[in-house]
């Protein structure tokens, strides 16, 4: 890998997002971060900070379930920063509803979670591979792709395939000396976790994750983790110490799931 290199963040405007690029920019990366258009305020904003560490930063806005959005994207990291050497596939959302209930909810949270996390994978791969000097792609899953709830359906169905989406990946692209891994994570303090839905139910999000959380009973560690915890992750899968692992995705729950 060469001295300089660059990341692009997905899902940047908050929350892990956002913890995500600014410890890659502390480690020395330039950095793209994407969000939608709507939260251009926020994305400035992280835009500035990055800066603030000598960095050259970035916005680039975009749906990341259309395919010619994330095209997009790509190709203006490449364009603005020169290379693309890290990918974070970040975005996401979460909803609560009875897998009896909305078709609505299911196709929006697939599309979100894990038809972005393929659309991602597959042009930063295709970058990656015409650049010929290997990278790493880092993908959102999460404590609900490594154990189902009630009330969740299309949320866990969506991190659970992006587990193995990340399997596959990493087992095709290990050839071109690209990582594909995964954060898991359990209660972290974001957005996502603190906002209702017009289409969630509150008393059912926390019934589920409650049931995902504490069923096992297991964690000894603080009840809530925070963005930049993940982030730290994210920072070593980045990292060149991290070549050697591939095809992973690691819970940061407190030691509520075991593998």
């Amino acid at each position: 890998m060469s001295s300089r290199r660059a990341a692009l963040v997905t899902g940047a405007a908050q929350g892990i997002g956002r913890a995500a690029a600014l410890r890659l920019a502390r480690d020395g990366l330039d950095v793209a971060v994407s969000d939608l258009e709507h939260k251009a305020a926020d994305v400035e904003q992280l835009v500035n900070e990055i800066r603030g560490y000598r960095r050259n930063s970035v916005a680039v806005y975009g749906d990341v379930s259309s395919e010619e959005a994330v095209v997009a994207l790509v190709d203006q990291t490449v364009s603005e920063l020169g290379s693309l050497d890290v990918v974070v596939a970040n975005a996401g959302i979460f909803e609560a509803e009875s897998i009896l209930t909305s078709e609505y909810t299911w196709q929006r949270v697939m599309d979100v979670n894990a038809k972005s996390a393929f659309l991602c994978i597959k042009h930063a791969a295709n970058m990656m591979v015409k650049q010929g000097k290997g990278g790493r792609i880092i993908v959102a899953s999460s404590l609900a792709g490594k154990q189902g709830a009630a009330n969740v359906g299309a949320y866990c169905a969506s991190k659970f395939a992006v587990r193995g989406l990340v399997q596959a990946s990493a087992a095709e692209l290990k050839q071109h000396k690209i990582t594909v891994n995964a954060y898991a994570p359990g209660f972290i303090t974001t957005p996502m976790r603190t906002r209702r839905s017009p289409v969630s139910n509150t008393a059912l999000e926390i019934a589920s994750l409650s049931h995902i959380m504490t069923g096992l009973d297991r964690s000894a560690l603080p009840t809530q983790g925070t963005p930049e915890e993940v982030a730290g992750l994210v920072s070593y899968w980045a990292s060149e110490e991290a070549g050697y692992v591939t095809g992973q995705t690691w819970a940061i729950d407190g030691g509520t799931y075991f593998d």
